[in-house]
């Protein structure tokens, strides 16, 4: 199958029970640079806010591998404050401009902002940044962030499907 993307039901169920050729791009994304930033997801508190078949659940998925504990939350979560007050790490997909303030992050927390907002014509995240950077043992910046590495994903499922092919 030549869904790059991993958008497909076939992927999405592969994804499920972790065994795919391929990941959605953002979370792939989202999940080398927790890697790369030498953060170890096993046995930490694990918050994912959005729960689209783009980001929010491959996202929780691929935490769930990794052996985090992983709480979905999403737009009519309640008392969303306190559930993302306790994640060690937080991964914001909701699409709701700068819905995730300092008081809602717990100190030394990794802060990945996965939202494309525009609010008074700039781009914005779903994570009030600047409120969020001097809790945050690690934050991602909207735009910069996790957009360029949506991109390399891509081009990395893009190289794994020609091999996969040129195999047959």
């Amino acid at each position: 199958m030549k869904d790059v993307d991993a958008f497909h039901p076939v992927n999405t169920g592969k994804i499920m029970i972790g065994d795919y050729d391929f990941l959605p791009c953002t979370p792939a994304g989202v999940m080398e640079l927790i890697k790369e930033s030498g953060i170890d997801v096993a046995g930490k508190d694990c918050v994912v806010i959005g729960r689209s078949n783009i980001v929010g659940k491959p996202q929780a998925m691929l935490l769930l591998h990794a052996n985090g504990t992983v709480t979905i939350c999403h737009s009519k979560t309640r008392d969303l404050a306190e559930k993302v007050r306790n994640a060690d790490i937080v991964v914001a997909a909701v699409g709701r401009a700068k819905l995730i303030t300092a008081d809602m992050i717990k100190e030394g927390a990794v802060v990945i902002d996965v939202g494309m907002n525009r609010e008074d014509g700039k781009l914005c995240g779903d994570v009030d940044f600047e409120s969020v950077k001097e809790k945050a043992y690690a934050i991602t910046p909207v735009p910069g962030g996790v957009g360029p590495m949506t991109r390399a994903m891509l081009m990395k499922n893009t190289v794994s499907a020609y091999k996969l092919r040129s195999k047959r």
